[in-house]
């Protein structure tokens, strides 16, 4: 494969397309269910389809009972679609009053398959929306502020 190959390859991937966002938002969703902190990737998937919804890419089709309700309190999430793909997101206020409740959620229903790759998919979903990911902190990393150490303490050797 020649350079001009890949670079092309790169340039398809790397397209703002429906199908393209949909298959990166699948996959970020999907890596967050068992990411250790997930957070950031849960903003992402809602930037980017909050951005799609407001690019004509995605709409709300309505609100579906939550699968796993917080506090034994029955909850809603609205349902978006996005060509071939199906995603939820909390409800805001507006979204009660403008959207029909579809009830349950169909279990039938599955995403279909992508092997689009976590690195490609939040290079796509960070690009489209403008975020930025969050540097990773050391905790092992020594402080740039002296620590305190009592005067009647003495270091290893010096007693």
């Amino acid at each position: 494969m020649n350079t001009n190959q890949r670079n092309n390859k790169k340039e398809q991937h790397l397209e703002f397309s429906i199908e393209n966002l949909s298959r990166a938002i699948f996959v970020i969703n999907k890596h967050a269910k068992a990411a250790t902190n997930p957070k950031f990737l849960y903003d992402l998937k809602k930037k980017a389809l909050e951005k799609m919804i407001i690019d004509g890419k995605a709409e709300k089709l309505g609100l579906h009972f939550s699968r796993n309700p917080k506090l034994s309190r029955q909850t809603s999430t609205v349902l978006i679609s996005c060509g071939d793909y199906l995603f939820h997101l909390p409800p805001t206020k507006e979204d009660f009053q403008t959207l029909p409740h579809l009830g349950g959620l169909d279990e039938e229903q599955r995403n279909p398959k992508t092997n689009f790759s976590l690195k490609q998919a939040k290079t796509l979903l960070i690009a489209y929306t403008g975020m930025k990911e969050p540097q990773p902190t050391n905790p092992y990393a020594s402080s740039t502020t002296k620590k305190y150490i009592s005067p009647f303490a003495k270091r290893f050797g010096e007693r």
